[in-house]
């Protein structure tokens, strides 16, 4: 009797999130434990158990990891392997667990991986039992948190998930898509896509590479065959033409895709798909960062990987939204400080049009990492580089922050040994490190060949020497890799004595115009884009509160100043100084004077206050309620900041942008009556019932005429009810001692923001605020599967 053979079946990505048990401590009996019912708890991942912890004074997280306590965690998962499973390969990935994990299958260990910021795969192949239960147990150790300077979180904090794959296939990050040649007529595409054979026999591997553009139209196809030799690999190399393709641009980010499928002369064994852009990016030493040719200005911010109120472990929503208030500020770039993200965000700046730093490090010897790094760092840097280089959005690597080692002999040798690596790896982009504002005769970028070692030189609150350094090194091309936002950072300094540190010093001139008045500067990275947790000046704040954004994602009245000297088209924003917020310590730490964007200030009145307008019009006029107080040329104001000093009086304040004359932007700020009513903003009203989507609901005080309460904020309580759930609360303020994870908020300049998640079943969901004195407010949600 003739049987027809089983056809081979092609690659599975099982997502692995759902129903993890958790035991938060140590258990000394067993290295892959059964707890005891009682001290499991199910979860979902990603999971920070940090955030759900209470912050104290004298937390062993300390002010670097904003006072949360780290820890042990035992993470469990059962799962059934399929008789179909017999004969195949299964893996399971790891985005990134925080941090010092070891991982045991059916209570094998299957290895062991110190950094907590790079993904990583281990073979489940050799202990799987097919046909039944299977075992996973995850012990992460954080308990000499603080390991980061600023919060790290504790867990499983990412996505898992299992691949299913023949014995050939391709390799765990295995293709590589350039693009070294690019005109308008065609674009040349170098495919680099390795293979393995985990098969007993030798392998007949036919390799169909398929191009795609972002309309899925097929613009390339072809095939290539050889032999692999049973247990080995190989890399298949092959370049295409692409006619007339499409460029990768900040306005048009058109992605292409490459379908890879693997054969073996009978049937597809295996098939990826990876998205890539046609694009070049190169460093000018004179004209600094062009994209295809053309001179961009890099408008960036550095951002850490917290999520605020959830921490560590956030959803894809949270960035999405994040990155969507840096483009309406004018963010064209952002730097990863100081490790790689989530994969989703850089697939999101693909899609958006922003570009990336990449950065592997923070320290090297002498910080946190110092233990790891002589054994790890080759392996970790990989896997950044092997998970990135298909991203256009990339633009250079980054090999280290700050690094103690900087201008010694040693340091130098360090940062040669990395840099080479990289350009073995990807020759395509270049490398860089961020460097200290150090001066002094030691340890200075530019001692020891440390700065000639980047292919771009960062430097990190140093702009009054690019002059200096560029005269020095004409070929140099500079970038600022940390500067501070708005007047912080931009020294005046005594030339007789060595700057060791910038920081505490005010200054006359924006450190934007640094860039703006030298041609050979790429851009800016501003330190920092978001709020984030850690790295506190001291308790109570739980962390750096010196964003454009805050931790809730709203724009703080700083972001105006950047939002008219980054975007082109005409804007104006209005800014009140706040002298409560400057004189007030608890308030101001690590800050300089705050400025607000309400108008409300009864402590004021029969007194003057200082109004800012920034604007990129040519001139501005001030009305307050109705009584204008002139017109001004921008021009007058070198920092492009139109100064107003305003007897205060309830009303309407206006700021109105002229160019030629004409009235082209327009901002306004009310004063708000007594609260009246509890207004609620979403984000999104359908959601996906697949356990991760989430909505954020904006809270907001409200008077009568629906203008914002700043002034006499309130405690909200939350309640949810349908299939759906709270994940993180919060206000802004880092100060705040209310729980992340409560049903209850306090809010703060009149605003709060709760983040609602989806389950995975479908249905309607109810989601209401109330707070004593207010009528309650009401939104519903639907999650459709």
């Amino acid at each position: 009797m003739n049987q027809t053979a089983t056809p081979p079946i092609p690659r599975e990505t099982i997502p692995l999130n759902a129903d993890w048990t958790f035991h938060l401590g140590e258990n000394t009996d067993s290295e892959a434990p059964e707890f005891d019912p009682a001290s499991l708890r199910l979860v979902d991942l990603p999971h920070d158990w940090s955030i759900e912890q209470t912050p104290t004074p004298d937390g062993a997280g300390g002010a670097a990891n904003g006072f949360f306590p780290g820890g042990v965690g035992w993470y469990g998962k059962k799962f059934i392997a399929p008789a179909d499973w017999a004969g195949r390969l299964v893996s399971i990935e790891f985005d990134g667990i925080y941090q010092k994990s070891d991982v045991y299958l059916n209570d094998q260990l299957l290895g062991h991986r110190p950094y907590g910021y790079v993904g990583f795969t281990y073979d489940l192949t050799p202990y799987l039992e097919i046909g039944g239960e299977n075992t996973l147990a995850v012990r992460v150790d954080h308990g000499d948190a603080p390991t980061s300077r600023w919060y790290s979180g504790s867990g499983i904090y990412r996505d898992v998930r299992l691949h299913v794959t023949d014995p050939l296939h391709i390799a765990h990050w295995g293709t590589f898509v350039t693009t070294p040649r690019i005109s308008d007529d065609a674009a040349r595409i170098r495919v680099r896509t390795t293979v393995r054979n985990g098969r007993a026999e030798d392998a007949d591997c036919v390799l169909t590479t398929t191009i795609r553009d972002a309309a899925g139209h097929i613009v390339v196809q072809a095939k290539a065959r050889r032999f692999l030799s049973a247990g080995g690999e190989g890399a298949f190399d092959a370049t295409y033409e692409v006619n007339f393709p499409i460029r990768w641009t900040l306005e048009r980010p058109h992605l292409y895709t490459v379908q890879t499928t693997v054969s073996d002369g009978t049937a597809v064994v295996d098939e990826t798909q990876t998205f890539f852009g046609i694009r070049e990016a190169t460093w000018d030493p004179y004209r600094g960062f062009l994209l295809n040719g053309e001179k961009v200005v890099l408008k960036g911010v550095c951002v850490h990987g917290d999520g605020g109120s959830v921490g560590a472990a956030v959803p894809p929503r949270v960035w999405e939204r994040r990155l969507e208030a840096l483009r309406t500020i004018g963010c064209n770039a952002l730097r990863m400080s100081h490790n790689p993200p989530a994969s989703y965000v850089l697939d999101m700046c693909d899609q958006m049009g922003l570009l990336v730093i990449d950065e592997s490090f923070d320290k090297w010897r002498s910080g946190s990492y110092g233990a790891s790094f002589d054994e790890w760092w080759e392996r970790d840097l990989d896997a950044m580089l092997r998970r990135d280089r298909n991203h256009p959005c990339v633009i250079l690597w980054s090999v280290g922050n700050e690094v103690a080692e900087q201008g010694t002999p040693d340091g130098t040798e360090t940062l040669k040994m990395l840099v080479d690596h990289v350009h073995r790896s990807d020759p395509s982009r270049g490398v860089t490190c961020a460097a200290f504002p150090n001066r002094g005769p030691e340890g200075s970028v530019n001692a020891n060949g440390f700065a000639d070692a980047m292919d771009v030189v960062s430097y990190n609150y140093s702009e009054p020497w690019y002059d200096e350094d560029k005269g020095a090194s004409y070929r140099r091309v500079i970038l600022g890799s940390e500067c501070y936002p708005y007047f912080r950072g931009r020294a005046e300094y005594d030339t007789t004595r060595p700057v060791h540190n910038v920081h505490t010093d005010f200054a006359p001139v924006n450190p934007w115009f640094d860039v703006t008045s030298h041609e050979y500067v790429a851009g800016q990275f501003l330190w920092v884009g978001i709020d984030y947790l850690g790295e506190s000046a001291g308790w109570p704040s739980k962390g750096w509160p010196n964003g454009l954004i805050d931790t809730c994602g709203f724009a703080k009245a700083r972001a105006g100043f950047h939002k008219c000297a980054w975007r082109t088209d005409p804007q104006i924003a209005l800014a009140v100084l706040d002298d409560a917020l400057a004189i007030d310590p608890g308030r101001a730490a690590w800050s300089w004077p705050k400025t607000a964007r309400h108008w409300n200030f009864p402590e004021y009145a029969g007194g003057v206050i200082r109004v800012e307008t920034f604007t990129n019009c040519q001139t501005v006029e001030l009305l307050l309620n109705g009584e204008s107080f002139g017109t001004r040329r921008a021009s007058d104001y070198p920092n492009g900041v139109v100064l107003w000093y305003v007897p205060y009086q309830p009303g309407t304040l206006e700021a109105i942008g002229k160019n030629g004359g004409a009235e082209v932007a327009l901002d306004t700020l009310r004063t708000a009556g007594a609260a009246t009513a509890i207004a609620l903003r979403l984000d999104r009203t359908r959601l996906r019932a697949d356990g991760e989507d989430m909505a954020h609901i904006e809270i907001d005080l409200t008077d009568a005429d629906g203008v914002r309460v700043p002034n006499n904020d309130r405690l909200i309580h939350f309640t949810v009810a349908g299939p759906a759930h709270l994940i993180g609360v919060d206000n802004g303020d880092l100060r705040s001692a209310e729980s992340y994870k409560g049903s209850e908020r306090t809010t703060y300049f009149g605003r709060a923001l709760a983040l609602v998640q989806a389950s995975r079943e479908a249905g309607t969901t109810t989601f209401t605020a109330t707070a004593d004195g207010l009528p309650p407010a009401t939104v519903t949600l639907e999650a459709v599967v």
